[in-house]
């Protein structure tokens, strides 16, 4: 297995606050030889949607997870269930595929929150839902006058009216912080993403499905009648195979992967519980999920049990000195854009991978050249919804029937340019992006 980031990337999360209080499923390891219909390798969202809508539809699927259950990002997210998936601008997305192809994407982002809300409700997966819709705060005066503008948008977008309001008013809402203005759209909620993730599995285990934790896929192989997946203790084949595995893919499974993900390290802390007393000195008393407008955002709510999360982006490698400097990095920011908050005790810090890809949209699709094999990944900081839509889609898709893959999930994601040094890139990138975030 060969991964882009240090082993310490990819390193069981120690002080993640989802883990408490909800203990991953035992799902036992893979020993000896099975058959399936399906085999999924990656038990994250993705997967595990996948394996739920074709375990309903009859098929036998073996799901297989390299770690713990909920070990990549769909256990170390910010809970985020909204509108995104991509990194392309509405413009790119209108001169790549038309403006079909772009009313066609923003109609798939709908979709996957309603797959994730319909999903809860089906299967009567408590995950602490909370926030109406999402709010964009502006960090200068500049971006909170195209606050108009960008609701109109909107409107026109996603037919949903958002909500401004201006800067005088944001403490009486509960936005007190350093902004000046808000906008928030009425599409999307937020969760606690191990709680998801948990029911998910449940509902998939009931319907049929098969899976297996701490079972790496160390080969991937041709074999007669379709794939044969190896792990340490067992094999399975199978006539399909869907990878699923998104900033935590291995770069030679399949070969194809190789440099087709960039993934990007992203940092997040919770604070202790925050007493009325204290949430109403800073004027942070909403429940909504929100993230400022900065190209290298932040993304933080207040969570059921009154803690506060914040979030960001991670450092550019996994080494000590760099966690080191990314640790000291949020909490700076964190003090600066709430200042009353300053001195509130951290007690929980993580990181983990979001993935890119070069064409910044999903991909949803079969890999070329290989019959029988499929992909599903790349949402670009914003899984939550649309990885459960993305697996649902790839199932749908491996069964022959359900809803078309949009235009801009279909085109087979190109190569990053360095190979394994594509890193590299990165620094140019943030450092240009916080130039412009002044």
């Amino acid at each position: 297995m060969h991964r882009l980031y240090e082993a310490a990337a990819y390193a069981t999360p120690e002080r993640c606050y989802w883990n408490e209080g909800a203990p991953p499923p035992d799902w036992p390891r893979l020993t000896g030889a099975q058959r399936a219909d399906v085999a999924i390798i990656g038990g994250g969202y993705t997967g595990l949607a996948a394996a739920l809508e074709l375990a309903e539809a009859g098929a036998r699927v073996t799901l297989l997870e390299a770690e713990a259950p909920g070990w990549g990002a769909s256990g170390r997210n910010g809970g985020f269930c909204c509108l995104g998936g991509a990194k392309a601008s509405a413009g790119q997305l209108r001169r790549r595929f038309g403006a079909e192809g772009l009313a066609e994407w923003r109609a798939t982002e709908i979709a996957a929150i309603d797959t994730v809300a319909r999903r809860l409700a089906r299967h009567g997966i408590d995950a602490e839902t909370h926030s109406e819709g999402e709010t964009l705060l502006a960090h200068t005066p500049r971006i909170a006058r195209g606050f108009e503008a960008a609701a109109r948008d909107i409107e026109d977008a996603y037919g949903v009216t958002p909500r401004l309001t201006p800067a005088h008013a944001l403490r009486q809402e509960g936005f007190g912080g350093t902004f000046h203005g808000a906008l928030t759209t009425p599409l999307g909620f937020a969760l606690h993403p191990r709680r998801y993730h948990d029911g998910l599995a449940r509902a998939a285990m009931t319907a049929g499905v098969r899976c297996h934790a701490r079972s790496p896929v160390t080969a991937l192989r041709r074999a007669a009648g379709g794939w044969q997946l190896t792990t340490p203790e067992g094999t399975v084949a199978a006539p399909e195979v869907l990878i699923a595995t998104n900033g935590y893919s291995s770069e030679d499974l399949p070969d194809w992967l190789r440099a087709r993900t960039l993934p990007v390290q992203s940092s997040i802390i919770v604070t202790r519980p925050l007493s009325d007393e204290e949430a109403a000195r800073q004027g942070w008393t909403t429940r909504q999920m929100a993230y400022d407008s900065r190209l290298l955002l932040h993304y933080f709510r207040r969570l059921p049990d009154n803690r506060f999360l914040f979030g960001m982006r991670g450092g550019l490698t996994a080494r000590p000195r760099a966690q080191a400097a990314i640790s000291k990095r949020i909490r700076r920011d964190f003090a600066a854009m709430f200042p009353e908050w300053r001195g509130v005790e951290i007690t929980h810090e993580w990181s983990g991978l979001v993935c890119l890809l070069r064409g910044l949209t999903p991909f949803v699709g079969a890999v070329p050249d290989q019959p029988g094999l499929f992909a599903a990944l790349g949402y670009h900081g914003n899984g939550v919804a649309m990885a459960s839509h993305a697996g649902t889609l790839a199932a749908g898709l491996i069964l022959n029937r359900g809803p078309d893959i949009p235009a801009a999930m279909r085109r087979p994601p190109g190569r990053f340019p360095f190979g394994r040094f594509r890193r590299l890139a990165l620094a140019p990138a943030y450092l240009t992006a916080e130039a412009l975030d002044l």
